[in-house]
């Protein structure tokens, strides 16, 4: 029988509640073939995981979901896989990254502040789990305090594009992002194409301009996509000589009904996935 893999996850390295290994660890447990750790605009925990999965015999991908820019109604992110996190010019880029989503965080904890919902730094600092901050720590506080009932109301008052208290994110062009992946010698996918909220002739128009742009594959197994959805995604690939990726979206206890490996319930992201990526991947370097 095939085994599944989950090829999208992050950890406490950016926002999600498990440590790298033990997010290694749980998908042991549950037996996956293989996991990618894709913590957003941050390889910070890639190390760690990467040494847990040899010890532990899991096949490890390591990976990053970079922030793009995107005048569309949705929003659009860039995964990439297999990449030399230690190559200079990607960290250079998300220490960049990095310095602006700090400002940026600030920036939404003042309009908080302007909006009379009392929320400190210290507060967002301290549920953070000492990786890198974003919207989702202050939405945490937000539940905390009692401010709002849960995440998603936390969202759609104050954080969410055009909520009250939003701040825009610093984000890379998509030439811009699909190179930098490139140039640490790993391959980028289309994440969760359905964020982008295109009809499905703008997708397939938009896929075809990423794919000359030099796309290497598209995000078909996702927890929110519909089984007809993903089949448009494969065609998709098909279509346009793209590979194909899958995952969960894991963010452990910050979204508890994404489970690892299985999203809520029915994903299965086959092994051949990961296989055709990595002799892709291998075929590339020589």
């Amino acid at each position: 029988m095939s085994k599944g893999v989950d090829l999208h996850t992050h950890s406490t390295a950016s926002d999600g509640s498990f440590s790298p290994k033990e997010l290694v660890n749980l998908a042991k447990e549950i037996d996956l073939l293989a996991l990618a750790l894709t913590d957003h605009d941050t390889v910070d925990g890639l190390a760690e995981a990467e040494a847990e999965a040899k010890r532990v015999g899991l096949a490890f991908v390591p990976g990053i979901e970079i922030s793009v820019k995107f005048d569309g109604p949705g929003h659009f992110h860039l995964l990439g896989y297999f990449i030399d996190y230690q190559e200079n010019i990607l960290t250079k880029t998300l220490i960049r990254l990095k310095e602006a989503r700090a400002s940026r965080n600030q920036k939404m904890i003042a309009k908080l502040k302007e909006l009379g919902v009392p929320i400190t730094w210290d507060e967002v600092l301290a549920v953070s789990g000492g990786g890198e901050i974003g919207r989702p720590h202050i939405a945490k506080v937000l539940v905390n305090k009692g401010i709002v009932k849960d995440t998603d109301e936390a969202f759609s008052r104050y954080l969410a594009k055009g909520a009250a208290a939003y701040v825009p994110k610093a984000r890379l062009d998509p030439e811009e992002a699909i190179e930098l992946i490139h140039q640490a010698r790993g391959l980028t996918s289309l994440a969760h194409p359905y964020y982008l909220k295109l009809s499905d002739e703008e997708l397939e128009e938009y896929v075809g301009y990423l794919q000359k742009k030099g796309l290497d594959a598209i995000e078909a197994y996702y927890t929110d996509h519909s089984p007809e959805y993903t089949a448009f995604c494969l065609e998709l690939a098909r279509k346009y000589n793209l590979l194909v990726t899958g995952g969960s979206d894991f963010h452990g206890a910050n979204k508890p009904e994404i489970k690892l490996g299985v999203g809520k319930g029915s994903l299965f992201v086959p092994e051949e996935v990961y296989f055709r990526l990595k002799t892709a991947w291998e075929e590339r370097l020589k």
